[in-house]
């Protein structure tokens, strides 16, 4: 029997939903509720899916758990089903016939009509339209900064889902910062679909380094790492605050997708071959030693031989010190779909995947095992035993590596000095430095 007053939220997909889901929460709380995030057993009187609709194998993953859910409702296990996020927003007219299971449907922008159906205390103060309750350890916080995009890459489905490119005013995220900093925390991974793009439409230029540069400013702010940059129109002057500043992290996540201008052009990326290696060298040159990570396509229409060849060559050449990448799926309303043919069997395309990704297991571990000996600073994120689990600046949340400090007394959230003693492919082991 499900829980009356408690209500789960279950969230797929990337760290922008996840920061809709804590707001929620946060309003949620408000409101009297108990809510939990991403139970292992769901039993709440409410169940909310915050579904991710980018390309199929999420959208396919959203579907499943809600078909699921659907069951344990059947059985009286869980109550209502609510679902909310980037699949029903794009999908919001064929989907409540498909899956009646569900009870309420709302888009990405319009979750809030939900807290505003339950009943609740006329007396508790509503939260800022930023706050949120943290789902993340309390060391650490994602911070979003804008919404949607203007690129209308032809492949992409983001732009029809999230809209137009939105920043939100500096002095808001300044102060979000703030309290933030306030509860505990002291890394901030910064986010957005276009970091490239921010403050275009609110002040018409971009404003990025300014933002970056007063945030690094603030105290008890020891990390600041920055996602998403589009190429295009990259801000070049963020790379003198990444330099200036220590708590700007030394990395860039810069999506690349290709190389080859055979697959830039019909991709609508708006870029040349040589523009991105001119790009690539002034990043490097102006930030000794950053770490890049970028993420790469295979099998996108017209990926002939030679171009796959080329894009080969270019992962080869500039040895990314991150790297990810996906198979080209063909989706719903992109420009690709309406004037592209799917031609390049899908075989080929996962094909095509495993040799980047196996050349990038190669790269990776050359550059860790030049490591051996050097001095790093590592965030403890967990500890086994004796042994101390963390990451460097150069390694975000969940995607990025781990560094294994043995015998170490440090505690979750700790910053500790270590020691490069050995590598892998995809993780240091290091010894701490004690003081």
């Amino acid at each position: 029997m499900y829980r009356k007053g408690l209500i789960d939220i279950i969230t797929m997909g990337c760290s922008k939903n996840l920061i809709d889901s804590e707001r929620m929460i946060k309003r949620l709380e408000k409101r009297g509720y108990t809510a939990r995030h991403n139970p292992e057993e769901p039993n709440g009187e409410y169940v909310v899916v915050n579904t991710c609709g980018f390309i199929g194998d999420a959208k396919e993953e959203s579907i499943n758990l809600i078909l699921n859910l659907g069951r344990l409702k059947e059985e009286g296990k869980i109550g209502n089903i609510v679902v909310m996020g980037c699949l029903s927003e794009r999908y919001r007219d064929a989907l409540p016939e498909e899956i009646p299971e569900v009870d309420t449907w709302y888009g990405k922008f319009d979750w809030t009509s939900f807290i505003d159906s339950l009943p609740a205390d006329d007396h508790r103060q509503a939260p800022k339209d930023w706050e949120r309750t943290l789902t993340t350890p309390p060391w650490s916080a994602y911070l979003k900064i804008s919404e949607g995009c203007d690129r209308y890459c032809a492949y992409c489905a983001i732009p029809h889902i999230t809209g137009r490119h939105t920043s939100r005013p500096m002095e808001e995220i300044l102060e979000e910062v703030k309290q933030l900093v306030a509860e505990g925390v002291k890394e901030l991974n910064v986010i957005a679909q276009d970091l490239s793009s921010y403050g275009l439409d609110l002040y018409g230029e971009h404003k990025l380094p300014e933002l970056i540069d007063r945030m690094a400013g603030i105290p008890g702010v020891e990390w600041i790492r920055l996602h998403y940059f589009y190429p295009t129109d990259f801000p070049l002057e963020i790379l003198d605050v990444m330099r200036r500043h220590d708590n700007v992290c030394k990395y860039i996540d810069i999506a690349l997708q290709h190389i080859s201008d055979k697959v830039l052009e019909p991709m609508n990326r708006k870029i040349t071959k040589q523009e991105t290696l001119d790009l690539l060298r002034e990043i490097r040159r102006r930030v000794p030693g950053v770490h890049i990570r970028t993420t790469v396509m295979t099998g996108f229409p017209g990926e002939d031989e030679e171009a796959f060849a080329e894009l080969m060559e270019f992962v080869e050449s500039q040895k990314f010190e991150r790297l990810g990448g996906f198979a080209y799926s063909e989706e719903d309303d992109t420009l690709a779909a309406r004037t592209l043919p799917d031609n390049i069997p899908q075989e080929v395309k996962e094909e095509r995947l495993a040799e980047v990704m196996e050349l990038q297991q190669e790269i990776s571990e050359t550059h860790n095992r030049l490591k051996i000996g050097s001095r790093m600073r590592v965030l403890v994120e967990e500890c086994e035993g004796q042994d101390a689990i963390g990451r460097t600046e150069f390694d975000s949340p969940e995607v990025d590596q781990e560094v294994i400090v043995k015998n170490s007394g440090a505690r979750p959230g700790d910053f500790i000095d270590v020691k490069i003693t050995g590598a892998g492919p995809f993780e240091l082991i290091a010894e701490e430095i004690k003081k």
